[in-house]
């Protein structure tokens, strides 16, 4: 799951972003994992996702996090933000598969699950996508 975004940065603002994340101070809170739909809507689909119940200590992480890049002059994020979890990249399925895969899965849930830190990603670009690294790991209270 994607808190925020910040896109490529250089090594220096790179250091600036791990120390200024560590001001982020929230408490551990539950999360439920619930729908599944695909992005973009009305579209040809590119991402298959699983969503996430509205949580308000969610939205508060989001916020306090975006306001530590914000300090470091990190524009905001303009998109809406729309907590999920990307569960597989499409290329060329048939809407009617996707569709049918999600009307036999239309009451998805899991367990409610404890969101104890978060964690500062960087990726790497290649031919068969995104490797993605976990650089620093910030717990909640």
């Amino acid at each position: 799951m994607t808190l925020r975004f910040i896109g490529e940065v250089d090594g220096g603002l790179f250091r600036e972003i791990r120390s200024v994340l560590e001001n982020v101070e929230a408490s551990s809170f539950p999360l439920l994992m619930k729908g599944l739909g695909y992005f973009p809507p009305r579209k040809k689909p590119h991402v298959l996702w699983v969503g996430l119940k509205k949580s308000d200590p969610l939205i508060q992480l989001r916020k306090k996090v975006d306001a530590q890049l914000v300090f470091l002059e990190i524009p905001p994020e303009k998109r809406k933000y729309s907590p999920h979890i990307t569960l597989a990249r499409l290329k060329e399925t048939p809407l009617t598969r996707l569709t049918n895969f999600l009307s036999g899965n239309a009451l998805f849930s899991l367990p409610e699950f404890q969101v104890t830190g978060f964690h500062l990603y960087s990726s790497t670009l290649t031919p068969k996508g995104a490797i993605h690294q976990i650089e620093t790991s910030y717990p909640l209270e």
